[in-house]
């Protein structure tokens, strides 16, 4: 099997928009990516929650995935080898955060399953039996849930 590349943010776009009943219902510049009317994805604006360790300064390029779960949620954040973070203003939201600045750290397979599993989190039980149904593994835009 060939290991699956760096993921790059177009990842996110491409990825996001690949999946059924998906829209963009912001712009191209904060992209918030909706099934149902539920966002999954969506590409947070600087706030002052979420500053630069090292500089002091706002992020601009936090990219916000549902999870989930709680338990999705802090064995992500947790993990040191992991990009993800969150912040106090998402304290009990089932979401985690990336910089897109470090979206290389993962893989395009990694990317996907996360994008997938925000998708999953918010689509309807019906859509998301049937994309589920759906996948059989052809369609190299996907990698099956674990």
């Amino acid at each position: 099997m060939a290991r699956s590349r760096k993921a790059r943010v177009q990842d996110v776009h491409d990825i996001a928009l690949a999946m059924p009943h998906t829209v963009n219902c912001h712009t191209e510049e904060r992209p918030i990516y909706q099934v149902g009317a539920k966002s999954f994805i969506f590409f947070r604006s600087e706030r002052p929650d979420a500053v630069d360790a090292d500089t002091g300064e706002r992020i601009k390029d936090v990219i916000v995935f549902w999870v989930p779960d709680e338990q999705t949620k802090e064995a992500l954040v947790q993990d040191p080898a992991t990009p993800y973070f969150t912040t106090p203003h998402f304290q009990g939201h089932l979401s985690v955060l990336l910089r897109a600045s470090r979206i290389g750290e993962l893989t395009r397979d990694e990317l996907a399953e996360l994008v997938q599993d925000a998708w999953l989190c918010r689509a309807s039980p019906t859509r998301a039996r049937k994309w589920l149904a759906d996948l059989d593994g052809s369609d190299p835009r996907f990698v099956a849930p674990s």
